[in-house]
């Protein structure tokens, strides 16, 4: 056995699976095995792995291990002569096992190899080389300097910006997305260290072979995909605090006590400095709408308030009242904003229609409250109305004048429209076009691309591969979407890096899949267009949830005279109303059965899936089947129909 490639996987499905088809591909050159270890995904990505690719030895673990003893799970049972690390999140080109194995064969004093990785856009990923992380590179690193000088041979020693990444060079540190050891080495110095959870481990491991006496090779001959940053939130401080105290972790186990101590030190100063840059970006995209329509409905419905006083209610002088300003405004302004969080007019990309929802709820609210006020707290009912108009006017043209800058987290419509061009053989090719057509996604245009250079006869064809840059001007595209299974992956990074002035997105079709995926920054996933799954746990969901068991208990509560001679369980039905109420329990859950750990988490259900079914007595796997249909494709008319269709079952005790 020439090459194991081990990959070790978590909550990624679709980034695996596009993953898998490169790498059996690339494995048709060298005998080759492949290990995946889960560990304990929730998203689909054992079963995937299993109807998908037969040929894959899979490890699933119980709970997430992390990323060192996942991986030497793998590297224990390996029998390759080389052992390949692999992300879940890259795309190997379909010649790289061949050149990477016949490069190590060819020098027997290399221990480890990396190779060039390029981001979701096509653009070069310099982390694919580095340096050892001094102090001195630390520092520079950390605090920016070095991202002001890349090609400074003294500021940019973490990642080495004055090497040419298109030449090979003997590096130090290698990454853990794509990194190649030979085993021999790898029996002489050990596994990875299970200290490291995640981060951090890839530069111990590197460092280990080069005091072994190895080289470690950076290789640019071949390119790989990394959609780096998918497993997780770089801009997180949970990512802040992992990062660089696996970098801590690691200076006592490589430097000098002194060494150690001053790269702690600086590591402490990092992760505050670091962990209070990440706390006020996260704050800040998710204040600044709320904070910009604090702004200008608090700024309007203070002027509309002076000018109506002075009109209506103080035409002989006047005004109204300091707790009229301090307390009244402030409450109208606050029921306002929730009520469009509520709705969902601050998840991104926020939509104007929710705005606007959002302040019709909130004034029904300030409505009925304001009837409940003792008179001297009632000012004006017109003001409310003139402050709802006033917002339902100004925030929309708020988010028009973001839309107009450019800012993509705001979208005019529901679904976004886009044009695509679609890379691929004739038949493929049309099956990604549907696909495309059955996702959320509205295509404005979707046009088919033959995958060959040379002229083409089928009149489907809008052009071939040699064609695609006038293409892109002439059809004014939006985003390319390469077929995997007609377009080999040197052909994909080749036209990713020559297109990248063009200004379109990238997407990749595996073949088989029903899912085109891809990226374009280190920070977010990127759009994943797949057969429309619309699980339970979204945040969109969670919430229309939560108001549907609101809004039912209210009503229930209104009813329960007349319920309870209709419920089998009359007490038990009021202490379900209130245990909804005080968000303890759902109306509608999951069936109780050993696997919904595996499920996305919710409240525990009144009433379950198979309280929708006119037979009760299901078996234990169609029971599992109707869980997972609730959990992956929710909507709030299933807890209706369940719950009038089994409304007499309302009182019974929860699972």
């Amino acid at each position: 056995m020439k090459l194991s490639v081990i990959i070790v996987n978590y909550n990624v499905e679709y980034f695996l699976e596009q993953c898998l088809y490169a790498v059996r591909k690339a494995a048709q050159h060298v005998s080759c095995e492949v290990f995946v270890i889960d560990n304990n995904s929730i998203d689909g990505s054992v079963p995937m792995v299993k109807k998908k690719f037969p040929e894959v030895i899979l490890i699933e673990n119980k709970e997430n291990l992390g990323f060192s003893k996942a991986n030497n799970q793998g590297l224990r049972i390996a029998k390759g002569e080389y052992q390949l690390l692999l992300n879940p999140d890259t795309v190997v080109e379909d010649d790289t096992f061949l050149k990477v194995v016949d490069f190590m064969d060819a020098h027997p004093d290399a221990g480890a190899l990396g190779v060039k990785m390029v981001d979701g856009a096509g653009k070069f990923l310099p982390e694919s080389k580095r340096g050892l992380p001094t102090p001195a590179a630390a520092f520079y690193k950390m605090f920016g300097i070095a991202s002001l000088f890349k090609k400074s041979k003294r500021f940019s020693q973490y990642h080495l910006g004055y090497l040419d990444e298109n030449e090979i060079h003997e590096v130090e540190i290698l990454a853990g997305a794509f990194m190649l050891l030979r085993k021999t080495v790898l029996d002489e110095i050990g596994l990875l260290d299970e200290t490291f959870f995640m981060y951090g481990e890839d530069i111990d491991l590197s460092y280990r072979v080069i005091k072994a006496g190895y080289k470690n090779y950076y290789f640019p001959d071949t390119r790989i995909i990394h959609y780096k940053g998918e497993s997780t939130k770089k801009s997180s401080v949970n990512y802040v605090l992992v990062f660089y105290n696996a970098m801590v972790i690691f200076a006592k186990k490589h430097f000098t006590y002194k060494n150690a101590r001053l790269f702690t030190s600086l590591i402490n100063v990092a992760i505050y400095f670091r962990a209070f840059i990440a706390i006020l970006s996260r704050m800040w995209q998710k204040m600044l709408m709320p904070l910009i329509d604090a702004l200008v409905m608090g700024g309007g419905f203070i002027l509309i308030s002076q000018i109506w006083g002075q009109q209506f209610i103080y035409p002989d002088g006047g005004n109204f009242p300091l707790p009229y300003f301090l307390y009244v405004i402030p409450s109208y302004l606050f029921i306002w904003l929730m009520s469009i969080n509520f709705i969902g007019g601050y998840d991104r990309p926020i939509r104007i229609r929710k705005s606007i929802t959002g302040m019709l709820v909130g004034t029904m609210i300030i409505l009925v409250f304001y009837a409940l006020l003792p008179e001297s707290m009632r000012f004006s009912r017109a003001l409310i109305l003139l402050g709802a108009l006033w917002g339902m006017l100004s925030l929309p043209l708020a988010r028009l004048v973001f839309y107009w800058l450019g800012f993509s987290w705001v979208s005019l419509g529901e679904k976004v429209s886009k044009r695509f061009l679609v890379i691929g053989e004739f038949q493929e090719a049309t099956r990604v076009a549907e696909l495309l057509q059955s996702s959320y996604v509205i295509p404005d245009f979707v046009g088919l691309v033959s995958n060959e250079d040379h002229l083409t006869s089928n009149p489907e064809f809008i052009g071939n591969l040699s064609q695609v840059k006038d293409i892109i001007t002439i059809y004014d595209i939006d985003e390319i979407v390469f077929c995997s299974k007609s377009v080999n992956h040197q052909v994909i990074i080749d036209k990713m890096t020559d297109w990248q002035t063009s200004g379109v997105d990238y997407k990749i079709a595996p073949e088989d899949s029903l899912s085109i995926i891809g990226s374009n920054s280190i920070h977010t996933r990127g759009d994943l267009y797949t057969v429309d799954i619309n699980a339970v746990d979204k945040m969109a969901n969670r919430r229309n949830k939560r108001m549907l068991d609101v809004i039912s208990s209210l009503i229930f509560l209104i009813l329960y005279p007349v319920a309870l001679f209709i419920v089998r369980k009359p007490l038990g039905f009021l202490k379900n109303i209130v245990l909804s109420l005080l968000s303890n329990r759902s109306w509608v859950g999951y069936y109780e059965q050993k696997g919904n750990e595996h499920l996305p988490k919710i409240r525990k259900g009144i009433l379950n899936p198979v309280d929708g079914m006119a037979l009760k007595n299901q078996n234990e796997e169609t029971i599992r089947q109707l869980n997972i249909l609730y959990a992956r494709d929710y909507n709030v008319l299933k807890d209706i129909n369940i719950m009038l269709f089994a409304f007499r079952d309302l009182g019974r005790k929860s699972a």
